[in-house]
């Protein structure tokens, strides 16, 4: 893609989200998501292959169908209660509407099915750009609205989430369909905790982009795109093997990685809140999820090539792209644990 052009898609993708963050009014929010979506089509489909263009018409589709819904929520409000602000919302029929879009947008369960077929059809860079980037905004508007929405309907969603993301990813060959998944199951710890702990969901989102950037820029180092290509990335650098493998038990909350540290305080917080019964079976649904992150460690680190495989052996070249974002990354995604007491403290604050 032409680098100027690229540059005007990632400005106008940067400022889709920042006119959702400064908005209070829901035309200007609904504003900031359309520029958002339509900055990032061209990037997805880029590719000019098949499983692109069809993923970049499912994500096309399902994200106009959530607009749409919050554009229809936005203004049965402003007609029955007179009122466009996003703080204001409070007819039962809005808010609803409106989480449910916002959870079709983010790819949260029952309304997840569009994210694994996406993503699977995407190349790595961009898969992280959607994975990450474009959780900003919709999340954003979910804070705001959190106030006046159920919170039965919250934890619901959350629990299920967490369900599907680890149960959807246990079957999965394929390594951008089983990060999909990882994503509807830490997207389900955030809502989960979101009515109760807004900053708790903060840190949590800001954690998840960490340590999902750290593995997606680890894959595309080793041009991993399935379990078995992963299994022969240790020829490529053993050092960066074994730390991609402490990342994925990071994703999936062992201690003593800084992945533990938002689900431990989640826990603690569902109990305080008296909802012991969620928090266990948030923990039992964590099993699922920590269950295909450890069949990825056991690929990478504990499979030796060629004996039951199928890909080719990658060359040992030094590596072309630039790491030292990869190295920053993954140095907070394995060692901010021991934070845990001062963000605790900013948290009381």
């Amino acid at each position: 893609m032409n680098p100027y052009v690229l540059t005007i898609l990632l400005s106008s993708l940067g400022l889709g989200t920042i006119l959702t963050f400064a908005s209070s009014h829901w035309l200007l929010a609904w504003m900031g998501l359309e520029i958002n979506t339509l900055a990032i089509i061209p990037i997805m489909a880029q590719q000019h292959h098949p499983r692109a263009i069809e993923a970049t018409t499912k994500y096309f589709l399902t994200q106009a169908t959530a607009a749409a819904m919050i554009l229809f929520a936005s203004t049965t409000n402003a007609w029955l209660m007179g009122e466009w602000e996003i703080h204001q919302l409070s007819h039962p029929l809005a808010t609803t509407t409106v989480m449910l879009a916002l959870a079709l947008k983010l790819g949260l369960a029952p309304v997840h099915f569009w994210l694994p077929e996406v993503l699977q059809g995407l190349e790595l860079t961009t898969g992280l750009i959607l994975s990450t980037w474009q959780k900003l905004a919709p999340f954003a508007l979910m804070i705001q609205v959190a106030p006046t929405i159920n919170s039965s309907l919250l934890v619901a969603i959350g629990l299920l989430s967490t369900l599907v993301g680890g149960w959807g990813g246990l079957n999965q060959t394929q390594l951008r369909k089983i990060m999909a998944y990882s994503s509807i199951a830490h997207l389900g710890w955030m809502v989960l905790i979101l009515q109760f702990a807004p900053s708790l969901t903060l840190l949590s989102l800001s954690l998840y982009i960490i340590m999902t950037s750290s593995a997606f820029l680890t894959l595309k180092t080793n041009n991993a795109l399935t379990i078995n290509t992963l299994a022969t990335s240790w020829t490529k650098s053993p050092t960066l093997a074994a730390l991609a493998a402490l990342v994925l038990l990071s994703l999936g909350g062992l201690p003593p990685l800084s992945g533990f540290m938002p689900k431990w305080l989640i826990l603690q917080e569902l109990t305080k809140q008296g909802l012991p019964l969620s928090a266990t079976l948030a923990a039992m649904t964590a099993l699922l999820s920590l269950y295909f992150y450890l069949r990825l460690c056991y690929a990478l680190t504990l499979t030796i090539y060629p004996n039951t495989l199928t890909a080719t052996a990658p060359w040992r070249l030094n590596f072309t792209m630039i790491t030292l974002p990869l190295s920053i990354i993954t140095i907070l995604a394995l060692g901010l644990l021991p934070l845990t007491p001062a963000v605790t403290a900013m948290l009381a604050l």
